[in-house]
């Protein structure tokens, strides 16, 4: 039934580092999602993905997602995560996230038979991908947000007055925990990260229960099979002595917002992954000083002081000569890159949308400029 099937590791690799590109320094780390894919291939699995017009109106699906921060684990945390006895776990990721697509399947008495990963990045999108798989599920071709973001409520399904709840989660130890009902998206999402936090990470919940009719009205539909695409356009600009910066820029029309060597990185965790990057300006940007902040993902970014682009648009970290993605946690100090810029799913080129992803949201004193008109300026 599959629509598009990642036969092979280079099929992976192409598409995780695509789910990476889109996920603008989060969605978990692509290693994690390689794992994931790989644990599957291997066994001679069929992972893949079917088209939206595949899913019948009347079937139930849901949407799983792994809820957390990924931030590195301190020695301190590592001694206190010992002390609970969090020292081997029971679940990967993928299988956290099957886990809570069966246990929400029971909760609520109904029969899960598709799932729409929640967001695009190396890790969340194959871990739903391959979650969907080992619970009977198939996934369909498409997400909730079409980039990576902090927080639950910055989806299609809130654009849409959606019910996100009930959730349930399950964390990599086997601890199980429902949220049945909550006042709003904001609450779940606070829950949800307690919920995380005491897990020391990451734990996978699934929510978004709906009928495959009410899905086909949130859904961004197509968003895997372009995120193949966008891996595979990279790699094949590598192989062929492209420039792969240059060429998925021109495919994306996007733009290339500086390049620039990583000379400063601030972090801090408390259930998210905040940071701040500092990129000093080389070749055309020499002379220029760049700064990007995040919460999990790239949210923020300034030139020389003054507010430059900012979500919802996105902002992807790459490699200077490979074209190769960074999620947020692996950016080193040191390290030459590019910074690209694209226009966002048009779902947040709204009032409401702007609201829940834009700058104002993150609590900074500016107004969003959509990225065309910044580069146009």
């Amino acid at each position: 039934m599959a629509t598009m099937k990642l036969e092979n590791r280079q099929m992976a690799e192409d598409f995780v580092r695509g789910c990476t590109f889109m996920g603008t320094g989060g969605g978990g780390l692509p290693s994690n999602g390689m794992k994931s894919l790989m644990s599957e291939i291997d066994q001679g699995h069929s992972v893949g993905w079917v088209d939206v017009s595949e899913i019948p109106d009347d079937i139930m699906t849901a949407c799983p997602f792994l809820m957390g921060s990924i931030a590195p684990h301190t020695p301190e945390v590592e001694a206190e995560m010992e002390d609970f006895g969090f020292v081997n776990p029971t679940y990967s990721e993928k299988e956290q996230l099957a886990q809570a697509i069966q246990l929400l399947g029971k909760f609520c008495g109904q029969e899960i038979g598709a799932v729409v990963p929640i967001e695009l990045g190396g890790a969340n999108t194959p871990g739903g991908l391959t979650a969907g798989l080992l619970s009977g599920a198939v996934c369909v071709d498409g997400d909730y947000t079409g980039r990576a973001i902090p927080e639950i409520q910055q989806t299609t399904p809130y654009l849409h007055d959606k019910v996100l709840w009930p959730v349930a989660s399950c964390d990599a130890y086997g601890d199980i925990s429902y949220i049945e009902s909550a006042v709003n998206y904001r609450i779940v999402e606070r829950l949800g990260k307690k919920i995380a936090e005491t897990a020391y990470g990451l734990v996978g919940q699934a929510g978004f229960l709906m009928s495959g009719k009410e899905m086909k009205e949130c859904i961004n539909a197509g968003t895997l099979t372009r995120c193949y695409e966008i891996g595979k356009t990279i790699r094949e600009a590598r192989e062929a002595g492209k420039d792969p910066v240059e060429t998925i820029v021109t495919k994306l029309n996007g733009w290339i917002l500086a390049s620039g060597v990583v000379t400063g990185k601030e972090t801090k965790d408390d259930g998210y992954y905040y940071g701040t990057h500092t990129i000093k300006g080389t070749g055309a940007d020499e002379g220029n000083t760049f700064k990007i902040w995040f919460k999990n993902e790239n949210h923020v970014m300034w030139k020389n002081d003054q507010p430059y682009v900012t979500s919802p648009d996105i902002i992807t970290v790459v490699d200077a000569k490979t074209g190769e993605p960074y999620a947020n946690p692996v950016l080193a100090v040191g390290t030459e890159v590019y910074v690209i810029g694209l226009k966002t799913d048009p779902s947040f080129r709204n009032e409401k949308g702007i609201s829940i992803l834009g700058p104002r949201y993150f609590k900074f004193d500016f107004d969003y400029v959509p990225i065309e008109e910044r580069m146009a300026q």
